[in-house]
């Protein structure tokens, strides 16, 4: 068992129990931020033994993950990433003792990978069948693909300043996409009032327990690439902060069970269009005021990091470190020196730690004689455009510019994108039928339809999709209309979709009887009247949201 034994406060100490899924608040002084403490002493012992038969992945560090029985999951791999010595880029700039550390082995190619395999299997452990997360790109991509293995429906909100390729990849896995015109902020504000409204889990990011843990993997695993030493410096290029307070949370482990005998400087590099923790810390300041981003490198694009500047700004003062940025032109610029240099295809937002470093090593904080873990937090890829249409994600707009949008144009915004992400799925053989009942639906609202011509691709798509209702004819060849509606109530994860019957044929009692207590309504096609069947659709869809 690896739940945590308890949690601990950060500022006061104040122990209290751990739940899954829940915003960590102490309940002495309200602080936002929560340790968990796990029985140190068996790990250390594991650890000391080698770990044998752990597998290799994040998972080998199990029994300080709060996943109580990672060996009873069929759990999403992520981690044991290699440890590069830096062949030619730091030795140009005179440094022989570089290490970086690639993250572009996970499985959708970046960091991002860890957190969503721990938090997803936090959310298969808790029953969780549907979720929901804001993103810069990187998060957003690895959750879609460890939900997609899970079973769980996400729901990805992205800023549409994002690149193209990452919201692609994201509906590639499965995800529905919603595209904001507006800021990351405010796409978190949107995200957050969405799953409220529909009461579903949300990714909190450097607020969830499960986020943080999986981040400190990193930190043992460097330590176990150097032969249980620690590095002098590690650097990171940040946009919220959860990846260096997860990986120092590591750190300070160690540290404690004798493992390590410092824990390193902090170097926190930020794009200069973006840099409201950077500009705090040089202001001498313990909190960050928020910026409105000028970047193009949007996956660092984070204007109010909140309170994680402080406590980013706390492992600085603790440890040593410092924070830096660099412009967007010198992370390009980055980009083409690792590729040309260690054979190394990075995504600008890693370039951009690679840049500061270059950056701290020329303004001499960093000694030549000190060992440097360099985060390579990404990789660059595209993917297939003509895989996913830009027609199966939905737009909200927020504001045309970055600034705030206002109260009303976000409550619009939200009634709108209620209509928008209602899906329907159509299960009819007959073409013509289909499109009238799709043009039937369009007349009131606009909901996102799904057309599947059997029963066999309809259950298929019920399962993977999770429409919030379902529209289907009862003869079709294979699997009728009969067979799919006791399929569909078989199955947990379509079990309580509603279920509306539109019927060519006369229906038995019998049938009526195979029917009843397993769909919502039955209506004849050749006596289909528009109002009451939409609104009869309306009905059941509003009474299954509240």
């Amino acid at each position: 068992m690896a739940k945590p034994d308890h949690l601990e406060c950060n500022l006061c100490g104040h122990p209290q129990p751990y739940a899954p899924l829940v915003a960590a608040v102490c309940g002495k002084c309200g602080s936002q931020w929560m340790d968990a403490r796990y029985d140190y002493a068996a790990f250390k012992r594991n650890l000391l033994l080698g770990l044998p038969g752990r597998p290799l992945s994040i998972w080998r560090y199990q029994d300080i993950l709060p996943v109580e029985n990672p060996s009873g999951l069929d759990l999403y791999p992520a981690g044991a990433t290699p440890l590069w010595h830096s062949q030619r880029f730091a030795t140009a700039l005179g440094h022989q003792h570089v290490f970086i550390k690639d993250e572009r082995y996970g499985p959708t190619g970046s960091f991002k990978d860890r957190q969503a395999a721990v938090a997803v299997a936090s959310m298969v452990e808790s029953g969780v069948r549907e979720a929901v997360i804001a993103s810069t790109g990187n998060a957003a991509v690895a959750y879609a693909a460890a939900c997609a293995r899970a079973g769980i429906k996400l729901w990805v909100f992205m800023t549409s300043l994002v690149p193209q390729e990452k919201l692609r990849e994201a509906a590639l896995f499965g995800a529905e996409v919603i595209r904001v015109s507006g800021n990351y902020d405010q796409t978190k504000q949107i995200a957050a009032q969405f799953a409220e409204r529909r009461h579903l889990v949300i990714d909190r990011g450097a607020g969830s327990i499960a986020a943080r843990e999986s981040m400190k993997t990193i930190a043992y695993e460097i330590v176990e690439q150097l032969h249980w030493r620690a590095p002098d410096w590690y650097v990171q290029s940040v946009s919220g902060g959860l990846g260096p307070l997860g990986v120092y949370q590591g750190f300070r482990e160690m540290q404690r069970m004798g493992l390590i005998d410092r824990i390193p400087k902090l170097a926190v590099i930020q794009p200069e269009g973006c840099a409201p923790m950077v500009r705090a810390f040089k202001a001498g300041r313990d909190t960050a005021e928020a910026v409105v981003p000028d970047t193009r490198i949007i996956i660092l694009a984070t204007g109010d990091p909140g309170k994680s500047y402080t406590y980013v700004w706390k492992l600085t003062q603790e440890y040593g470190g410092t924070m830096e940025s660099v412009t967007d032109a010198e992370a390009y610029a980055c980009m083409r020196t690792l590729a040309k240099s260690e054979g190394m295809a990075v995504e600008p937002a890693a370039a951009v730690a690679f840049a500061g470093f270059e950056k701290i090593m020329r303004q001499g904080l960093i000694g030549r004689e000190e060992t440097v873990v360099v985060n390579c937090t990404g990789h660059t890829f595209p993917v297939e455009k003509h895989v996913v249409l830009e027609e199966e994600m939905v737009d909200v707009r927020l504001s045309e510019s970055q600034a705030p949008a206002p109260r009303e144009g976000l409550r619009a915004a939200l009634e709108n994108l209620d209509e928008k992400t209602t899906s329907i799925l159509i299960v009819e053989d007959n073409e013509d039928d289909a499109l009238l009942i799709q043009r039937l639906l369009a007349t009131r609202k606009a909901y996102r339809v799904h057309h599947a011509r059997d029963g066999e691709e309809g259950l298929n798509l019920a399962r993977s999709l999770r429409p919030d209702m379902i529209v289907t004819d009862l003869m079709m060849p294979n699997l009728d209309g009969f067979g799919l509606v006791e399929e569909l109530r078989r199955d947990a994860r379509t079990r309580e979709i509603p279920i509306v019957v539109v019927s060519a044929k006369d229906i038995s009692a019998e049938e009526r009887k195979r029917l009843n207590g397993q769909i919502e309504a039955v209506y004849q096609k050749g006596s289909l009247r528009s109002r009451k069947f939409v609104d009869q659709v309306i009905q059941v869809l509003e009474e299954k949201n509240e």
